[in-house]
Formats: structure tokens, sequence, C-alpha cells
């Protein structure tokens, strides 16, 4: 491993220890352990399907960019999984903290970041006012996802970039084509 490459392990290694060794404290548990599903397949593909159906207006459009960019945005996901196997942290760092029945599956890039950022955004981008609720939502998603034990923070950050890049060439598609 390149000298570089090492201090950018070592660095998020530190970073995740950091983050993770809060999992001592109840409160964050409860409430970490139930905002991390906001990012989970189910209500994000359910959420994306009620707006679909139910939403009109700027909504509606925001739901059909969000159902585009989920799909479009797990595409990369899987690849990434299946050809760059990286062990999730708890089960490589020593000392890591972890819910009960963690996931087991390849660490990188964070799926869940990634499925939140894809349906958020779109929304965000129709109705701006909604960036108050929903970028503390998207942070804190991403955040539990590390404190949680299950992803490093460049999986996160690289569930940021998939799902904000894939907003980005979602629209381009469906609306410039």
């Amino acid at each position: 491993m390149s000298a570089i490459l090492q201090k950018i392990y070592t660095f998020e290694c530190q970073l995740f220890y950091r983050v993770n060794s809060l999992f001592q404290k109840r409160y964050l548990n409860l409430f970490f352990s139930t905002i991390t599903h906001l990012g989970g397949a189910t209500f994000c593909i359910v959420s994306t399907l009620i707006l679909l159906i139910f939403s009109r207006n700027e909504l509606h459009q925001a739901s059909i960019l969000s159902a585009c960019t989920l799909t479009l945005s797990h595409i990369p996901v899987h690849f990434f999984k299946k050809f760059y196997p990286r062990k999730r942290p708890y089960l490589k760092l020593e000392g890591a903290f972890v819910p009960k029945q963690p996931l087991t599956d390849y660490s990188f890039p964070s799926g869940h970041t990634t499925a939140i950022v894809s349906v958020a955004l779109p929304i965000m981008i129709y109705i701006p006012i909604t960036a108050m609720i929903i970028l503390p939502i998207i942070g804190c998603v991403a955040f539990s996802r590390i404190y949680l034990g299950l992803h490093y923070p460049t999986d996160v950050f690289c569930g940021l970039v998939l799902g904000t890049s894939t907003t980005f060439i979602s629209h381009f598609l469906l609306y410039n084509l």
C-alpha cells in the first residue's frame, strides 16, 4: 500500500474509532439505530413509491427523479461491493462496537448513505426549503453508519458522492435527452 493510502487509512481508522467509541451512550444507540433505517432499501423504495403515487406538482417531479436516481445509484454500489470486497470495520478493527446481528456483506461504498442521498437530494432540488430538514437527516444517516461500526468514513463519503453524482446524471438523462 502506498504511503499516501496508508496515511488515509490510518486517519480514517482513527476517525472511525472516535465516532464508534460513542456507542457506549444508550440514548445515542437508540437514535442512530433508528435513524439509520431511513437509508435502508425498504424505507427508500417504499417512500419513493408512495411519493410517486400520491404526490403532485414539484414533489411528483422530485419523486420521479428520486426513483430514477435510487435505481441508477445502486448499479455502481452493487459492482463496487462485488469487485472491491472491503470487509466491514467491525470485522477488521479490534474493539469496534456493533449492534446485534450486524450486516455481513461488504462495506464499500455505503448503500444506506447512497440511498438516502438519492431519494432526498431530488426533493431538495425541487423544493429547496426542505433542505433545512433533509440535510440534517442525511447527515445523521451517514454518521450512523460509522457510529454503528458498519462503515469506514471513506465508505460513507463515497456513498455521498455516488448519491449526489447519480442525482445530477439522472436529472440530465431525464430532462436533456
